[in-house]
This record gives C-alpha cells, structure tokens and sequence, in this order.
C-alpha cells in the first residue's frame, strides 16, 4: 500500500497541493489528472524517492520494485531488444553470477541459478521482449538496430517496453501515449489490463483512462483528491460535487449579504454596536466556500471559411512513398466540403505519408493531385512545433501570419483576446517560444492554424502533450468546423467525436473501413493471428465475423461476466465504507475532550469501534481481491 497522510507538495514558492490523504492499494489502477503543472509528475517524484514531502508523510512497503519511464535515452551500441532487457534487473544479475558460476565451474552454484533463472521466467525473458516490442511498433529486424539507430519519438517506445520488462510492483507511467499510434495504444492498453501490480498512469487520453482505471486522483486548486472508478465515473461525481459547492458558496454569499447588510446598517448606533461586533467576528471566523472554477482556460473556435470549393481536392491514381520505397499505391481520394474523415491504419502502412502529400508538404511518386482554387489548407504536425521561432511570442508568431493576410490588419488587442482563447494570457503572449512546454507550443501551432480560418484541416496527431481541457476545447472546436477534415489520431475519444468516415490505410491501398473503432482493434487482433500478412485484404477480418454475431457474443459475455463484475463492486463499496467510517472515526478521535475524565467511557467506546472496523476492512479487502482475481481469471 501507498499512504499519503496529509501530504503537501511545493515548487520553489508555489504549492502544488497540500492535505493529500488517500491510500493506494495493491493492484490498484490509479489515474492522475489535472491541467499541466498542477504537480501530477511531482507527485510521481515524490514516489520514486527524488522530492520529499513540504508537510505530511508519505509511506510505502519496504523493498517495492518500482519501475518508470526513463526521460532520456542515450545513443547506445547494443541492440534495442538487448536495452529492453536491462529493464529486468534481476534477470541481468542472475545472467552476471551464470557467466561468473561458468568462469568458476562452480556446478553447484550453477545449478542453484539455473533454478532462480526459470522461477523469475528467465528463459522466455527473450520472447517476451520481442512480444513487447512487436506490440510497440517495432518489426523483426529492428530488434537487433542499435540503439543509436532510432529517432527520439522510437528511442521513448523502446524506454516504455524497458519500463514494460521490469517484473515490477508499482509502475509508473507518465503521459505513455504520447509517441505512439493507435495501433500501439491499444496494445498497450490490453497489457496494462492484465498488470497484476499497482499502476499509477499521468494521461490526457480519456478512452485509455476509462479502460484501464478503477480510481481516479485529480489535482485541482491546490488539493489532491481520489475518487472511485474510472474518468468518466470521476467526471460524473465532480460535477455533483461542484454542483453542491456552487450551492454551498451562494448560501453562504447571501448569509454574508445579510450579516454584512446588518453591520452596515447598526455599527454606528450605540444600542447596536455589541451585535454589530459580534457579526463581524462571525464573519472573520467564516471559512469561506470557494467558488466553483469550472470553467476550461480554453475558449476558441474555427469561424466559417470563406469558400467552400466543391470538390477541395482529388487525389488521382497516386503512388506515395519516399526514395525507391511505395507504401499506397495507386491512391484515389477525393475530399469535398463537410467531409469528416478519420484514417486508421497499421504503423508505417503510409497515413502520415497520405496526409503529406495532400498538404502539399511532398509529391507523390507518381499520380496527378488536383486542388481547387480556393482551397486554403490547416496543416497540423508534431515536425511543426520545430518551425516554431523559439526567440520570439505567441504575439509575434500571429503578426506575421496577420501581415500575409490579403485583408486589413488585426489590432493588437484582437490578437492577445485571440491567443487569451488559448490560455496565453497578460505577459505570457509576449514571452519568447523557447522555454515553453510541449503543451503549449502545440496549443500555439494550433492557435495559428485556427487564425488562418483554413477550408480543409489536415491533422496528423494533434493531440500530443495537450491536456485535457485543451483536447476537450478542440473537439468541441472541430465538431463545429463548418470545413473539410481529416485526422490521424491515437486519441480514440477525439475520433469518435469529430469523424464520421474511417479510411484504412494498410496492404498499400487506401479503401472505406465499414465499421467503428471496435472493429478495428478486432480487425489487429485477426492481423496479428494470421501472423501480420501485410498483403492480406484488410477487410477479410472484419467480414469473417459480423457485427450481428459479435453483438451476440459481447452479450452473452457480458451476462457471464454479471455476476463476478456486481462482486467486485460490492466488494470495493464495502471497502469504501469501511475506509470512511475511519476517516469519521478519526475525525472523532481527535476531539480533546474524549482524553479528559468526563470522555473515558465515550473513547473506550470509539477504540473499540475502531478495531472493529480495521478487522472488517481487512476482511473486505480480502473479498475485494479475490473478486477481482475471479473476474480477471475469466476474463
């Protein structure tokens, strides 16, 4: 278990949040939410033993084997299944004292770590470490690159199945997402199902969180809170909460109307003067109920495009590729007004290639690409967050494209209202680029793409390093964009939301996916049991099982599945109740008066209760594992 009793947690002069106190228990799957610099990642710091808690303590179980994602990755000689494998610790001492034991000839010893070798699985550690990189995105041969060979975006991959390969207790994964495509999210996703450990996950993704989590802490105005259940379960009972406290504060802002109304009106007159002060004292004891902040920093929106050509562009019997390599042959695409496309597709089957190549941003190998006169492109990827001028504002960046408009300038003042839509306020607009997070660069990049009020918005991944409130500000943006869109994205919340065609990209060919995103994580799964034939017909797997039969079998599932899903939540209801019966208890027990003479019969019997209620939880506990054991078991 990790205890967190009244902990408080600070940056330099600032206090990420203070009166932390939840317990996170074995096996749990714990989610971390809260706009960026909230203090999710320096909670992970104080885990892992690199921050100290301002006020409080913090406790966990000695010799706990806690793994995370390394931030950086050195240009390495050895193979990158070779990096994965260090993520198993003891599995490398235990391979040292093999090679030692050999040295030696010690045949006692070495029998002794043969044994210790199979118990910790030693002998599948190798497939096992090709299973994970395969699910990551990483084909046969680039098992045996060096490290030194990938990019940083696969360098962060490689560290994540590092991460994955450690045999650990806790794991810790901070925004893991962020540099992979849908089809490793899903994979990664599954893997996280099946952790037996205890997880605690930083993401933005809402579909990964509601999959995988069974609580949810959420760190907002300087507390940090846990709630039971997944995102969407959290988002339900914060908005009960603040709906309460926005109740709450307007009661009490009309009793101190009314306290006030009758200070003004009889602090002057003599006979009145004692009652007056006495409700001045009322009010200064008064812990005032803060306002419910509800409201996202984010507020913008695409105004209609000008023009509206019909069709924006053709895309006629093309090859796309780079070099002597094709990845889509023969592609045919036309894009009209109102389109809402999203494109799926393996890694590297060609879907940022296509995106490309309608941008503009290369040629295809062969083929015609016809645009319309009017047509003005909104292109979004990572690469541009490199384009950005890291010496100069947000401000800056606008006035230029202001100053390419055919059209009369903006004021100054429109510009920052603009950018204040995107959370770049006061002196922030004015500050140069270079030090700003990830987050907020890719907020700028889009902040430009919506000021150029673009007909045909193509986005590769817009959604990295975006928190929540922003991702959730841009699909609201996106499902009123009156334009043409077409997106790649791992953000499955983001696609269902804002598309409502999917194209698969795969086998060399671009062709209509007639079906959702359940059907395409089937669809990967068939892929990958026919043993990832890159020129099987994509579409053989998803008509091989209709959607009426698959309804059929999630529904008889899902009835299998009834009775051992309502023990777990009983059994987790039932070790809710207990934790909060002590937390009243302790509230109780802390009341002076109970250590006097008048109070001993009353703290007998509150002792009392309180053992009771620690036998019960353990009890409760106990049955909530075993549910949760059942359940996985027939899952």
């Amino acid at each position: 278990m990790l205890n967190f009793k009244n902990i408080a947690l600070r940056r330099g002069n600032r206090q990420l949040f203070a009166g932390a106190s939840f317990t996170i228990h074995k096996g749990q799957k714990v989610g971390l939410t809260g706009a960026n610099g909230a203090g999710k990642s320096s909670l992970f710091a104080l885990l892992r033993g690199e921050l100290h808690a301002d006020e409080g303590e913090f406790s966990l179980p000695p010799n706990l084997e806690i793994a995370h994602v390394a931030q950086e990755t050195p240009p390495l000689p050895c193979s990158a299944i070779d990096y994965v494998l260090d993520g198993d610790r003891e599995l490398r001492q235990l391979q040292q004292q093999l090679a030692a034991a050999e040295d030696a000839h010690d045949g006692i010893k070495l029998a002794e770590l043969h044994t210790a070798l199979d118990i910790v699985d030693g002998y599948t550690a190798q497939a096992r470490a090709s299973r994970l990189l395969n699910g990551l995105g990483f084909d046969s041969e680039q098992l045996m690159r060096p490290v030194s060979s990938f990019s940083g975006g696969w360098r962060m991959r490689l560290n994540l199945a590092q991460a994955l390969m450690c045999r650990s207790d806790v794991l810790l994964l901070d925004e893991p997402t962020n540099h992979l495509d849908l089809d490793a999210v899903i994979y990664l996703q599954d893997w996280l199902i099946k952790y037996p450990g205890t997880l605690l996950l930083i993401s933005h993704d809402r579909d990964f969180l509601d999959t995988i989590t069974s609580h949810i802490i959420h760190i907002e105005q300087n507390k940090a809170e846990i709630y039971t259940g997944n995102y969407s379960a959290f988002e339900r009972m914060r908005a009960e909460k603040l709906a309460q406290q926005q109740s709450a504060f307007e009661k009490q802002q009309r009793e101190i109307a009314h306290i006030q109304s009758f200070i003004d009106r009889f602090k002057a007159k003599a006979t009145k003067a004692r009652q007056a002060q006495s409700r001045i004292k009322a009010l200064e004891r008064m812990e005032v109920i803060a306002q419910a902040h509800v409201d996202s920093p984010f507020d913008f929106s695409f105004p209609p495009p000008k023009k509206m050509p019909n069709p924006l562009l053709k895309l006629e019997q093309a090859d796309i590729g780079y070099g002597d390599k094709t990845v889509i042959k023969q592609a045919t695409l036309s894009i009209s007004p109102g389109d809402r496309i999203g494109l799926l597709g393996p890694n590297g089957a060609g879907k940022s290639s296509l995106i490309k190549v309608l941008s503009g941003q290369m040629p295809p190998l062969n083929g015609v690409l016809l645009t319309a006169q009017d047509l003005s492109v909104g292109y979004f990827a990572q690469h541009q967050l490199e384009l950005l001028r890291l010496d100069q504002s947000p401000l800056w960046h606008l006035q230029q494209l202001d100053a390419l408009a055919k059209q009369a300038r903006t004021s100054e003042k429109d510009l920052r209202n603009f950018l204040g839509g995107f959370d770049f306020r006061g002196d922030k607009v004015n500050e140069a680029v270079g030090p700003f997070s990830g987050g907020e660069k890719a907020r700028l990049v889009l902040a430009m793409l919506v000021f150029q009020n673009p007909n045909l918005l193509l986005l590769d991944e817009p959604t990295n390093h975006l928190d929540l409130d922003m991702r959730h500000a841009l699909t609201v943006a996106l499902q009123d964009y009156e334009g043409a869109l077409l997106v790649v994205s791992h953000d499955r919340h983001l696609l269902r939301s804002v598309t409502d065609q999917l194209l698969l990209v795969a086998a060399g060919s671009i062709q209509t996916f007639d079906g959702d995103l359940d059907d395409y994580k089937q669809w990967l799964a068939e892929r990958k049991k026919a043993g990832n034939d890159a020129d099987a017909d994509p579409h053989q797997t998803v008509a091989a099982s209709s959607r009426k039969d698959q309804r059929k079998l999630d529904a008889e599932r899902r009835q299998r599945l009834k009775p051992l899903i309502n023990a777990v939540k009983q059994a987790e209801a039932a070790v809710e109740r207990y934790h909060r019966q002590q937390r009243e208890l302790e509230d109780q027990l802390a009341d002076p008066e109970l250590y006097g003479d008048a109070g001993k019969q009353r703290l007998k019997q509150l002792l009392d209760r309180k053992s009771t209620i620690a036998d019960a939880l353990a009890q409760a506990e106990i049955g909530w594992m075993t549910a949760e054991e059942n359940l996985s078991q027939m899952e």
